[in-house]
């Protein structure tokens, strides 16, 4: 059985998990804070020896909060400008020694939970505004609505992220997301819109959200990691 070790990377934190050749869990979750600054050095040393309880493994996924090309890191808004052009794939492969294929995270949870039938968008809710979206089951590739126009001259990010439910308190912060809901709907007429990341547990009434809407467990950014290595 090939197991696969899967990685979220995280402004907030790093986490890790292994999965069986289905995408099934077969280790407990482990989680370290992501070091400050977010460096590529500082990251890649918190990372070295995380992976142990996991083992043994014979491939790596990874998601990680920015675009990624070819294992290759092209923008990291909440990490450090260290990232840049850095080839991340490569780093882990070397610290770990096995294989790594490396994606945005919010694809990566989008794999995790996507039924692929129709317009399918996925939206994390953490550190910034991560974004994704499929058609019949396939990703459009380098999607970032987080830094797209949303209020009053700020972003997605800027008013969804960490800072702004920090400022705006959950009561307001949940009104400012159903209205950026009842926005992306009309960008895109999506058959279903998936909520996930580590703030989606701040919602206020969950329930009151769209029937086409579903918050999905924050797990859903590791367990997506199988779907890397399917061909």
């Amino acid at each position: 059985m090939e197991r696969t070790l899967a990685i979220d990377i995280g402004g907030t934190g790093l986490k890790m998990i292994c999965l069986d050749e289905q995408g099934g869990l077969v280790t407990e979750r482990t989680r370290v804070l992501t070091p400050q600054p977010a460096t590529v050095e500082a990251v890649l040393a918190a990372l070295e020896g995380m992976d142990e309880p996991h083992r043994p493994y014979a491939r790596i996924s990874v998601g990680f909060p920015g675009v990624v090309v070819d294992g290759v890191v092209k923008t990291a808004a909440n990490l450090d400008p260290s990232w840049s052009g850095h080839d991340l794939a490569r780093s882990l492969r070397d610290l770990l020694g096995k294989p790594a294929r490396v994606c945005n995270d919010a694809d990566q949870a989008g794999h995790g939970v996507i039924e692929g039938t129709g317009v399918e968008l996925v939206v994390t809710l953490g550190t910034g505004f991560g974004s994704a979206l499929f058609v019949d089951g396939r990703l459009v590739p380098n999607l970032e609505l987080g830094h797209h126009p949303f209020r009053k001259g700020k972003t997605y990010e800027e008013v969804l992220g960490k800072a702004g439910l920090a400022r705006l308190g959950k009561t307001k912060w949940t009104r400012r997301l159903h209205e950026a809901i009842e926005q992306l709907r009309r960008l895109f007429n999506f058959r279903r819109l998936y909520v996930g990341g580590g703030n989606a547990k701040k919602i206020r009434e969950p329930g009151a959200l769209p029937e086409d809407v579903v918050v999905v467990d924050n797990a859903a950014g590791l367990v997506g990691g199988i779907a890397l290595w399917r061909e």
